[in-house]
């Protein structure tokens, strides 16, 4: 069965989501896990409590089996989060927004994934979901806004995670063709330098005359 046209446009979440699953994070076993062979390459003998780096999938399967303890990253600390949150919504001098701050590119997708079944090994847990969601919403509207200062056909997307230029690509793309179009009808509105030319040449010689 064919997808419909927007939908062939962009990724579907589920996908951009399975990809993010291939990312490394760190786990504590809870107990002694046997070398492990996948085809991104082998996962080396685990025993607790030390540390170990393995894909998102596997780190959550394990969780749910109760055989770790997932260790968030860095980045979803409420105190990291707070502070790209401060300085989303920062402005200069002028009052015009700031870029947008620099996330990690699968930060959306993997936040969703890790609470939702790992919460409880996340610290500040419904914090860091509050911050997430406000980071979220103040991107989301930083980039509708910058439809309206557009200059020069260039969109400035510095930053952005993938799942973020997954959901805004179908608009970016229509807005770009609508200025493409517009561009182009007012090149042929405006008259050549040619025409210009043989109208003041036509003039001089009217006024010879």
């Amino acid at each position: 069965m064919a997808l419909p046209a927007h939908l062939t446009e962009t990724f579907m979440p589920a996908e951009i989501a399975f990809m993010a699953e291939q990312q490394l994070v760190e786990i504590v076993p809870r107990q002694q896990l046997e070398q492990l062979p996948l085809i991104g390459g082998t996962v080396s003998r685990m025993r607790p409590p030390q540390r170990a780096q393995v894909p998102l999938w596997l780190a959550l399967l394990l969780k749910r089996q109760r055989r770790a303890t997932l260790v968030p990253p860095d980045w979803m600390a409420s105190e990291w989060l707070q502070a790209r949150l401060d300085e989303e919504v920062k402005t200069d001098a002028e009052g015009q927004p700031s870029g947008f701050s620099k996330l990690p590119l699968r930060w959306l997708e993997m936040s969703d994934l890790i609470l939702d079944v790992a919460e409880d090994d996340i610290p500040e847990s419904n914090l860091v979901k509050r911050l997430l969601r406000d980071l979220r919403e103040a991107r989301q509207a930083k980039a509708r806004d910058g439809l309206e200062v557009l200059e020069d056909r260039i969109l400035h997307l510095d930053n952005l995670g993938l799942m973020e230029v997954n959901e805004l690509r179908p608009l970016f793309a229509k807005t770009m063709d609508m200025l493409r179009q517009l561009t182009e009808t007012k090149a042929e509105d405006e008259p050549a330098d040619d025409d210009l030319m043989a109208d003041a040449g036509s003039q001089s010689d009217d006024d010879s005359d």
